[in-house]
């Protein structure tokens, strides 16, 4: 076990009162936090406080990893693999449903800690547990139909065999964010490992206590101890290094840092998977059901206060439906309850950081300034906690406000009219992101067939996300710079495999038969292949 920074104890002394100053105590028990920071591998005497956004209480210090330390992670990560590869899929799979069970039987453990560590609703939390429960499932039941060796037509019928296998990559190293700490921390791992591979992860400093507990709750599962390693540090030292020693990358976060996750990639040609920002719209049709429209459209924009990579900053409506939307829309804002998360009765909780509230408020401030309408919300919420935000709704956005074609990744939408429906998908497709959309109509096959126009990654037809995200054999990703790869499906988990073909000849090798010249063998082997064309074979 890593060395680790001592840990203090709880805030207590001095002047400061707990009953009134939150900053006086820890809202976790010190010595469960310790326990999850002792997974980190650290041998520094470096730590940062974590504070919760909820209401600027710490909950614990966490130590920080220097670039020996990713070296001694990604050691006993070989180490770990090199014994896993040879594990059976059924065993896997028997691991993997274990690690089901045990999340939904933890489901409070963990939805407590994601809430104090990113501020979210009670309900937004309870989604992350859900999803990681049905991902481990989904790769369980599916893993041989993913992995099993596969047999392909071979060029002589009867003559040629092909063995397709899907070897692992090794060692997958993932940097996941903050915004849904415990499904990002998880849900890319997990087909990784299933594929045979160890796993070193980096998450977000913000968050990084429920990403820990997700690590706990693998070796309670069953996965051996180092298949899955943690550390902890700036991108600067601790993920440019991990980059460097990753056999694939997986990585959930900013356009501009994934450009940069790319680029050490290529240099060092291994593969990587990302997910990026969005701008994403939401196309409100003329035979949009309108209370189904409005209620959707809420939950688009403003689950987990806006700060998740596929929610809706762009919202296009057309012209024969726009005032009734807009006022059912304004009004089912009006009415979310804002607050603290602990309750489950809470519709959207606090930003996660201070710099997220900053961008929020700056991003709503030019826009007013620059003429736009604030048609519900427009303002911070220090009387709730020190990073809240009313959900907000503006109106008369144009393209030289800063939240125009900029991701916010807050509890704000822009609310556009359009005439027709073609302009509504040149809308959809400005600017250079592509990873969700939304389209509310009562006719589903117009519906889909406008969504073949959008050019982004994942559609939801009456639905704001749900309905593509939660269907995990179903491939989510992004389009140009909303990123490349797909996690979940056949995709999520062949990208941490290199397909290996093995050839079997039979009989005679693939040259001409004795006595036959090579003239001869090419015309016999023209012939061949017009007969296979009328055969019908590939």
């Amino acid at each position: 076990m890593s060395a680790q920074t001592p840990q203090p104890e709880p805030l207590v002394g001095g002047p400061n009162d707990p009953e009134h100053d939150p900053s006086a105590s820890y809202a976790l028990e010190p010595h469960h936090a310790a326990a999850l920071t002792r997974r980190i591998v650290s041998t520094s005497d470096e730590s940062v406080l974590s504070v919760s956004p909820v209401n600027g209480q710490p909950l614990a210090h966490v130590p920080q990893s220097s670039e020996d330390d990713v070296v001694e992670a990604f050691a006993r990560a070989r180490r770990a693999q090199a014994a896993w590869a040879r594990t059976s899929l059924d065993h896997r799979a028997e691991v993997l449903l274990r690690l089901h069970d045990l999340v939904l039987d933890r489901e409070e453990e963990i939805i407590d800690l994601a809430v104090w560590e990113s501020g979210k609703a009670r309900k937004d939390a309870y989604l992350e547990v859900y999803h990681v429960a049905l991902t481990a499932r989904y790769y369980a039941r599916t893993i041989h139909a993913h992995l099993d060796t596969q047999r392909r037509p071979g060029v002589v019928p009867g003559v040629t065999r092909i063995d397709v296998n899907w070897v692992p990559k090794g060692v997958v190293g993932i940097i996941s964010p903050w915004n849904y700490p415990f499904t990002m921390a998880l849900c890319d791992g997990l087909p990784a490992l299933a594929a045979g591979n160890a796993v070193v992860t980096k998450p977000d400093s913000q968050t990084m206590l429920t990403a820990l507990l997700g690590a706990q709750l693998l070796e309670e599962a069953g996965f051996p101890k180092d298949l899955w390693t943690v550390v902890a540090g700036p991108g600067s030292r601790v993920g440019t290094s991990l980059i460097d020693k990753s056999d694939y990358v997986c990585f959930t976060g900013s356009t501009t840092t994934g450009k940069k996750v790319a680029a050490g990639c290529a240099e060092r040609l291994i593969g990587c998977s990302l997910e990026l920002g969005g701008k994403n719209p939401i196309l409100i049709l003329r035979d949009a059901a309108i209370e189904r429209a409005a209620e959707g459209a809420v939950r688009a924009t403003f689950s987990n206060a806006g700060q998740l990579c596929v929610s809706t900053e762009r919202l296009l409506v057309a012209d024969q439906v726009y005032d009734r939307f807009v006022e059912r829309f304004v009004a089912r804002t009006e009415a979310m309850v804002l607050g603290p998360g602990h309750e489950w009765s809470t519709d959207m909780g606090s930003l996660i950081s201070r710099d997220q509230l900053d961008t929020v408020t700056a991003h709503v401030d030019d826009a007013v300034a620059k003429g736009a309408t604030v048609l519900a919300g427009g303002r911070a919420r220090p009387d709730l906690g020190p990073y809240f935000y009313e959900p907000t709704i503006l109106e008369g956005v144009t393209p030289d406000m800063t939240c125009f074609g900029n991701e916010t990744f807050g509890p704000v939408i822009s609310i556009y009219r359009f005439h027709d429906e073609n302009e509504a998908i040149a809308k959809a497709n400005e600017g250079t992101y592509g990873l969700n959309a939304a389209i509310f109509s009562q006719d589903g096959r117009r519906a889909r067939a406008i969504a073949r126009e959008i050019r982004c990654g994942t559609v939801n037809i009456n639905e704001a996300y749900g309905a593509t995200f939660a269907s995990v054999a179903a491939p989510m990703g992004g389009m140009r710079e909303s990123g490349m790869g797909r996690r979940q499906g056949a995709e999520g988990i062949h990208r941490y495999t290199e397909p290996q073909s093995v050839g079997t000849q039979r009989v005679w090798g693939f040259r001409p038969p004795k006595g036959i010249s090579n003239e001869r063998f090419a015309k016999t082997l023209t012939a061949s292949a017009r007969v296979m064309k009328k055969l019908g074979r590939a």
